[in-house]
């Protein structure tokens, strides 16, 4: 599949770009550039080819969920204008 200039122009104004003629023909070399790459992969055999959520078999290491900071709940709620049993009281909003 190649685009012609009218076709290109049409999707230019479906994106709201506005193209001059030199650009609307190298726009088109390169739509149909990547046209024909995209009927290039398509052509390749994938007949009893797994399909994969990656391209590379990727494994994420984790490490051990431990606390690495002291509790500082007190110093954070000294300065709160009220709290209650650990929590921030906060006005009501909704009625």
């Amino acid at each position: 599949m190649s685009l012609n200039l009218e076709e290109v122009g049409r999707i230019a104004r479906l994106a709201r770009i506005e193209l001059s003629a030199t650009e609307t023909e190298q726009t088109r070399d390169q739509l149909n550039g990547i046209l024909g790459f995209i009927e290039q992969l398509q052509s390749v055999n994938t007949d009893g080819i797994e399909p994969m959520s990656h391209a590379v078999d990727v494994v994420q290491r984790l490490r051990p969920d431990a606390v690495t900071e002291a509790n500082r709940r007190e110093a954070y709620q000294s300065v709160a204008p009220e709290t209650e049993a650990g929590l921030y009281l906060v006005p009501k909003v909704i009625e």
